[in-house]
């Protein structure tokens, strides 16, 4: 077969939200074609498809993942596909699984397990030699007198969690009991499987999120940016804003920082999302990293707006065995910045029944705005922290610099609301 008739690769994306568009006009541009496996909260109609999307195929990747492996081990047999990848944090262990189990590239399942569960990440990184704050790991309900011992204020958190959920700050031992029972409830009642807590002592100073995408063991890091500093006790996302404005000994600090996590956890290949706080605002900590690109996307419009890298497009290539091909010199880490780019998450604002989401219109039509991807809507009950009923609204937007992005940020705040009725189930 020549290669102007080879066939297109094809990867099988797992739990993607299709109003989140940037990895299927990655995909289009690539020449790759996807099967979308669906989340199941999210209907897709066959007729009315993303682009780069040939086929749906429904799994339960989390309520019954052998049945999904089975059900994509059918799928391969008769019609083989390239790759399988997810930008889902929490389906990140069940695709190494499947991609190793059919013999397609992949991170390993002792890789995926380190970086989605916290636990392993953070022995780990302290094995590694990592800066690492005192944590302390619970197995079972009740257990939390070894925590007593950390230095407070300390962190709780499900150690197989993803975004904010259940993220709680204890401020002194005689707070410890009741918010670990509490994040305990939130584990019980919002994820599949429930591994256990890590109780953290917390870290003041700014917080950064870091794009990377490694291929063979080089990490490349495309952004720097930041996420504001978050002082709890739930930590909401509010603002992320790239690049982040460092000075140059603590930007290279953050880059060794991510650098020797990767090798720590056994990532060499793949996309990389990485947050981490900077205590004292000079030493980098690492609070997680993640293996996909991070926010559903978010990390790819962050990384293109900033460097020109189209990151979910070479991430597709690595999912089915491909080199990538937007890649930045090595040599520079984070690449060049060729301007800035921010997302704006609506904060929730209150707990209710929400009635009316005010300012995303008059926001859409701003000429710096890319995009406005609306995940609430009225009718939909906002649960109060530590629950995590989701995030409003995300607004996208580009800007000529990192202080422009901020001033925007101040008049978003001011101009969006959210009008909340009581909800009985809310409480």
């Amino acid at each position: 077969m020549t290669a102007a008739h080879a066939p297109r690769p094809t990867v099988v994306l797992v739990y993607q939200r299709t109003s989140l568009p940037w990895v299927f006009d990655s995909a289009r541009r690539a020449g790759i074609d996807l099967v979308l496996v669906p989340r199941p909260d999210e209907p897709v109609s066959p007729d009315r498809l993303p682009p780069g999307v040939v086929e749906v195929l429904p799994l339960d990747v989390e309520g019954d993942p052998a049945a999904a492996l089975a059900a994509l081990r059918a799928r391969h047999s008769s019609r083989p596909f390239d790759g399988i990848t997810t930008l889902y944090d929490p389906a990140v262990p069940f695709v190494a699984d499947a991609a190793e189990a059919l013999g397609l590239p992949g991170l390993g399942g002792g890789t995926a397990r380190a970086v989605q569960d916290k636990r392993l990440m953070r022995r780990r990184l302290a094995e590694a030699g990592l800066n690492v704050p005192g944590f302390v790991v619970l197995d079972e309900p009740g257990a939390s007198a070894a925590a007593a011992q950390l230095d407070f204020p300390v962190v709780v958190k499900p150690a197989n969690g993803f975004s904010s959920l259940g993220v709680t700050k204890a401020d002194s031992p005689e707070r410890l009991g009741a918010v670990v029972d509490e994040v305990w409830q939130v584990c019980r009642s919002k994820l599949h499987r429930v591994t256990g807590l890590v109780v953290e002592e917390f870290l003041d100073g700014p917080e950064l999120a870091v794009e990377s995408l490694a291929h063979r063991g080089t990490v490349h890091v495309l952004t720097i940016g930041y996420k504001g500093e978050p002082v709890g006790p739930h930590f909401e996302e509010g603002v992320y804003r790239a690049p982040a404005p460092l000075a140059p000994h603590v930007q290279d600090a953050v880059v060794r920082e991510v650098v020797a996590a990767h090798a720590a956890l056994g990532v060499t290949d793949g996309p990389t999302h990485t947050e981490l706080r900077l205590r004292g605002g000079e030493r980098p900590y690492l609070l997680e990293l993640g293996a996909r690109i991070g926010g559903s996307g978010v990390s790819h419009y962050i990384a293109e707006h900033v460097t020109g890298t189209d990151l979910a497009a070479d991430a597709l290539r690595l999912a089915a065995g491909l080199a990538p091909r937007s890649l930045p010199d090595p040599a520079q880490r984070p690449a060049r910045a060729r301007g800035a780019a921010a997302n704006y998450i609506v904060p929730c604002g209150g707990a209710g029944r929400i009635t009316a989401l005010h300012g995303l219109a008059e926001v859409a039509a701003d000429p710096r705005v890319d995009h406005v991807v609306q995940m609430l809507h009225p009718g939909d009950v906002v649960r109060p922290y530590p629950d995590f009923t989701g995030y409003p609204a995300f607004i996208l937007s580009h800007h000529p610099s990192t202080k422009d992005a901020e001033e925007f940020h101040r008049d978003l705040a001011d101009l969006i609301r959210i009008d909340y009725a009581p909800a009985g189930d809310a409480q």
